[in-house]
Order: structure tokens, then sequence, then C-alpha cells
């Protein structure tokens, strides 16, 4: 699989210190192994924001890609990229500052228009509305700084370095605690804001931290991996489905070991036939999302 052929058992002495040449070993640690952990924890930081938003807003078709929030991150990135920093740190910030924007923004509206497909629409023209901006960006940057967005566009789980992965991991990791902290909040939430309030949950508190949690990991992925679109929407229901639970205790590790594993197995699908990463979570996420507006027909009604 990839350009090298690499057997099993190269693989294996590599990871474990064995008897291989210099060539495969480097392959192995530097490149490939380095892909299957970024796509692990994009996978997981993807699927448990989507989880997060979709009880947040209690709506089924909420998601960072969705609602926009990913969008403000891919913002923030073109603003510092097409402006020729390539500081990881900048990068990451960037994105952080552009999601919780939108979030902040998404969540403002849904507090006074409780309609869900209201909120939906919300979400594509922020969308919209930032591509807009990133369009006329890319018209006014150079040559250079437009081809390394452009690349970053595609959404890639390969082209993040072995310094980027130490934001990513911690910045990851970070996310998914405050959203183990989530967990009551989110239960709670299931029944209604008013409901969670007279079981004595501050909701200003709760929100803060799913903001958190939710920049942190929706920010944080696109930042270095681009924007990987349906992976945040369809996971949740495909946990709910295997699981046939709604309590978050059985949902966020359901979510976040679903997630992962379906984005690798994504990536080696693409990397077999060569195509992009979005392509495939498309093709995957877009069944489940007709599946998703078919069983709740009060979207649509």
């Amino acid at each position: 699989m990839g350009a090298v052929n690499i057997p099993i058992r190269d693989v294996w002495a590599a990871l474990t210190g064995g008897n291989c040449s210099r060539a495969t070993e480097k392959i192995v640690l530097n490149i490939r192994l380095i892909k299957a952990i970024v796509a692990l924890l994009a996978g997981a930081a993807l699927s448990v924001s989507g989880l997060q938003m979709q009880t947040l807003f209690r709506n089924p078709l909420a998601g960072p890609y969705v609602l926009g929030i990913s969008s403000g991150a891919s913002l923030g990135v073109a603003l510092v990229v097409l402006a020729g920093i390539g500081s990881s740190i900048g990068i990451a910030g960037a994105a952080w500052v552009g999601a919780a924007v939108v979030l902040l923004v998404i969540t403002a509206v849904g507090q006074r228009i409780k309609d869900i497909m209201v909120i939906l629409i919300l979400g594509m023209m922020f969308s919209s509305g930032v591509g807009a901006v990133v369009q006329i960006l890319q018209y006014l940057s150079k040559e250079e700084s437009l081809k390394a967005f452009v690349i970053w566009t595609m959404g890639a789980l390969g082209d993040v370095t072995s310094g980027q992965l130490l934001i990513l991991v911690p910045s990851v990791f970070a996310g998914l605690l405050l959203a183990v902290l989530t967990i009551k909040p989110l239960n709670l939430l299931l029944f209604g804001e008013e409901y969670a309030v007279t079981m004595g949950l501050n909701i200003r508190r709760s929100r803060s931290l799913l903001f958190l949690s939710t920049t942190l990991l929706a920010g944080t992925i696109t930042a270095f991996c681009g924007p990987i679109g349906f992976i945040g929407l369809a996971m949740p229901h495909v946990t709910r489905m295997l699981f046939q639970n709604s309590d978050h205790h059985v949902l966020l590790p359901g979510t976040i070991l679903s997630g992962a594993s379906i984005l690798l197995l994504c990536d080696i699908i693409s990397k077999i036939f060569t195509l992009p990463i979005n392509a495939i979570t498309a093709l995957l996420g877009i069944p489940i999302v007709v599946w998703v507006v078919l069983r709740n027909k009060s979207i649509t009604a």
C-alpha cells in the first residue's frame, strides 16, 4: 500500500526496533506512523465535536462542518497562511480563534431562533460568506502563499510534521478531556435547557466547556489537516445506531473509537485508490445524512 510496498514483517520490525533497512524504518516511523496517528486523532476529534454540537443544539444535522465552525477555522488559517506566516503555533491559534468566533455567533443566534432548519441555513450561510472572504484573500495573495493554501484546502492527513504533531496531540487530548467533563451536562441537555437548569446545571459554565472543547478539537484538526467533511456529522449517528443508547457515558467513548477507526479506514482506502480523503468521507457521510433526514421527518417539515 502506498508508493513503496513494505511487507508486514518489515513494518513490524521497524516498529519494534528489529532488523530492517534504514529506508524502511524512515518510511514507517517518520511518514506512515505519523499519518496513522493523525488519522486516529482527527477522526476522534471531529466525531466528538459533532456529538457535542448535535446535543447542544438538539439538532441531528449539526456538526463542525455543517455549522460553519470548520469554515471559521479555515478563515483563520487563510489569514495566516496567505500572509506568509508559516508558524505552527500561528496557524493553530488562528484556527482556534476562527472556530470560536463562528461557534459563539451560531450559539447566540440559536438562543433566539429555535428552528432547526433556520440554524442549519445560517450555518451554511456563514460557510458561504467565509468562503467568499477566503476567495478574495486568495485573489489578493502572492503565488507561493496561494499554492500552500490551495494544497491545504484539499484536506490531507499526511502533511503533518513531527513538530506539528507536538501541538496537535496535546491540543486534541485537552479537547477530549474537556469533553469528558461535559458528559453529565450533555445528558441533561438532551431534555432541554429548562430541565437542565431545574436539575442544577450551570448553563453558562457548561456552554463554556463545550465551546472550548469544540474549538480545540475542530480548530486543531482543521489547522493541520485542512477541512475534512462528514466525519463530525456522521459518526455520532453511527455510534448511536451501534450502541442503541443516548447516554453520553456510552456515546462519548463509542464516538471516539468509531470516529478514529473509520477515518483511519477512509485514509487507507484513499491511499489504495489515490483519492482525496474528503472524497471518501463524503461517500461515507452522504448516505448517513439521507438516512438521518428520512428518520427525522420533522426536520424537513
